[in-house]
């Protein structure tokens, strides 16, 4: 077997034609046969006569007898030491060892999705003090962004993006805990709502809709189960005809999930018709040319640019359909030319719900380390390739372009608010690069004069996880429900309101707002939004900077928490996210 060429510099094959067979003969041959030879040449030369004959044969029946007494011994007794053996296992069993922390963090990071879904909630839903709400929207369904009952597609598309990829990733580890089933219900609920917000006709698209409920939903307290008997909330759609990032980002969501369904062929391709309506509809049917839009999908979540979100939306498109117009797209060099984060920069680590050139980088370097397409494609993916690595070396603890908050926590934000969500992306996208260079045998990655192995890339990545798990200077979990020290005030109008019969209108709910008393509801899951310069933590429900969690944040935590969870083997799909590329 020749050494495996890698044809991106840095792996490392194996020869094992110089291995030499086992032998399989112990004996000495030679000795073997003398041995044979003398008991036939003994059997020839020694005839016994008639009574010795006889003698031998009673005294063979003897000992015959008191062999099977023997045998019979000790399988009696061999049987009594079993049984006695069994009875001394069930007494002192001890169990194996149960599930790690990553996998009973991910458990319950699972069920903030469930606390967040507004509509007719299904029937597995089993958070107790949710129920049905918001049944008179202009778009039913979907999820709640936050603390309040806003639905924000912006970031609610990359929400479903991000699990959608952990799932193509990782759908072994879900099958393995029992989250397969449920991990996909809450992308396909996303989903149904995404198709739902956009109106179309003659397979073209006129608008979006960028959120469900405004500025009244932001200055209100109130359960989101009370807000339909509330006559002035009005809970209508915002629609936008202009706003690129947007509408990529929902064709990055929908054409990820297709990928995830990909064996209900039906509903796959209604989720890439989609798609393709609204990546034209993005770039306005002009693809690498498009010259330009105003992006203003909402007053919260305005995207910095678009051209993030085309990569992002495009190379998710090419995997979705394996139409190598899309891979065109997306390695056409004046396209990321438009974009100097793509460039590289401090700003390019920042993977999240507005800036998607980290996820796009390392989305497109799968191509490259598993496909190896070579011209004219090479040029643009080795660049996508080199931008990843040199994003993921400025992780690791040697390198000066990100600091640290007080524990070791990474400042990938500059401390700004809702740190934690960042972070997760950044552990989450390093654990899969790892994952993708032992799928390749290459043992880690040379970060200047420094080299990282495998292992050692994924400890940054534990020790991130770890910090927000609650293995930090404050000993404090930032995920509700994990830990024995956890947030009690959360930024939450569902989990800060008691589940009772009394309805508290939009003003008579912020009393609860502003109560000391902790949390009536527990929304078991929800990541906080981290502690702040210096590692400061306030523990105070009317301060969102601190403890509002977000379907973005909790949506890659996910993410890290599953391609942590297991142990340090590399257990990810190499293939599935292939399934509809053929052969170029």
């Amino acid at each position: 077997m020749s050494a495996e060429r890698n044809t991106w510099g840095t792996g490392y094959g194996s020869d094992d034609a110089s291995a030499t067979p086992l032998a399989i003969d112990d004996y000495d041959p030679a000795s073997y046969r003398r041995s044979s030879e003398e008991e036939v040449k003994q059997g020839w030369l020694i005839r016994p006569d008639r009574e010795t004959r006889q003698r031998k044969k009673r005294s063979s029946y003897v000992n015959c007898l008191m062999i099977k007494s023997l045998l019979i011994s000790l399988v009696v007794g061999g049987l009594v030491v079993l049984i006695v053996m069994l009875a001394t296992r069930r007494r002192h069993h001890h169990p194996g060892p149960g599930p790690d922390n990553y996998t009973v963090a991910l458990h319950r990071a699972l069920r903030f999705f469930d606390a967040q879904q507004s509509g007719r909630l299904p029937a597995q839903n089993n958070v107790s003090w949710r129920g049905d709400s918001c049944l008179k929207d202009e778009i039913v369904g979907g999820f709640y962004d936050g603390g309040s009952a806003i639905k924000f597609n912006f970031p609610g598309s990359f929400a479903m993006t991000l699990l959608s990829w952990s799932v193509i990733e990782y759908s072994a580890k879900y099958n393995a805990i029992g989250e397969l089933g449920h991990v996909k219900g809450i992308i396909k609920w996303g989903s149904d709502y995404l198709l739902k917000s956009f109106k179309s006709s003659n397979g073209t698209i006129s608008s979006v809709a960028t959120q469900v409920g405004g500025e009244h939903d932001e200055s209100c307290w109130m359960r989101p189960e009370d807000i339909d008997s509330d006559g002035n909330y009005p809970r209508r759609a915002t629609w936008c005809t202009d706003c690129p990032a947007l509408s990529a980002e929902m064709a990055a969501a929908l054409s990820a999930a297709s990928i995830v369904f990909k064996d209900d062929e039906k509903y796959s391709k209604k989720l890439v018709h989609g798609a393709d309506m609204l990546f034209k509809f993005a770039t306005k049917g002009q693809g690498a040319n498009y010259d330009g839009g105003r992006d203003l999908p909402s007053k919260k979540y305005n995207s910095t640019g678009y051209w993030d979100e085309f990569v992002w939306g495009g190379a998710w498109l090419y995997y979705a359909t394996g139409n190598s117009s899309y891979l065109q797209f997306v390695t056409t060099p004046s396209l990321v030319n438009n974009d100097p984060i793509f460039s590289g920069g401090a700003k390019g680590g920042v993977f999240g719900w507005d800036t998607k050139h980290a996820g796009a980088h390392l989305l497109l370097s799968r191509v490259r380390i598993y496909l190896s397409y070579g011209y004219p494609y090479e040029g643009m993916l080795r660049t996508y390739q080199k931008r990843i690595e040199e994003i993921i070396c400025s992780y690791q603890p040697r390198s000066f372009r990100y600091g640290r908050i007080k524990g070791g926590l990474i400042d990938i934000n500059r401390a700004r608010p809702n740190s934690l969500q960042y972070v997760v992306n950044a552990a989450f996208m390093t654990t899969l690069y790892s994952d993708y260079l032992e799928g390749r045998l290459v043992p880690g990655l040379v970060c200047g004069p420094i080299f990282y192995s495998n292992d050692v890339l994924r400890d940054f990545a534990r020790t991130q996880i770890n910090y927000i798990l609650g293995n930090n200077h404050r000993n404090r979990s930032y995920v509700v429900g994990f830990g024995n020290q956890f947030p009690q005030h959360v930024h939450h109008r569902g989990a800060s309101i008691p589940d009772s019969k009394i309805k508290y209108g939009c003003k008579g709910g912020l009393k609860w707002r502003d109560s000391r008393k902790k949390d009536p509801n527990t929304i078991v899951g929800a990541m906080v939004a981290g502690p702040g310069k210096r590692g400061y933590f306030r523990d105070y429900r009317a301060d969102y900077n601190y403890t509002e969690p977000t379907i973005a944040g909790n949506a890659g935590l996910v993410a890290a928490l599953v391609a942590l969870s297991g142990g340090n083997a590399s257990t990810f799909d190499k293939n599935t996210i292939f399934s509809a590329v053929p052969p170029l």
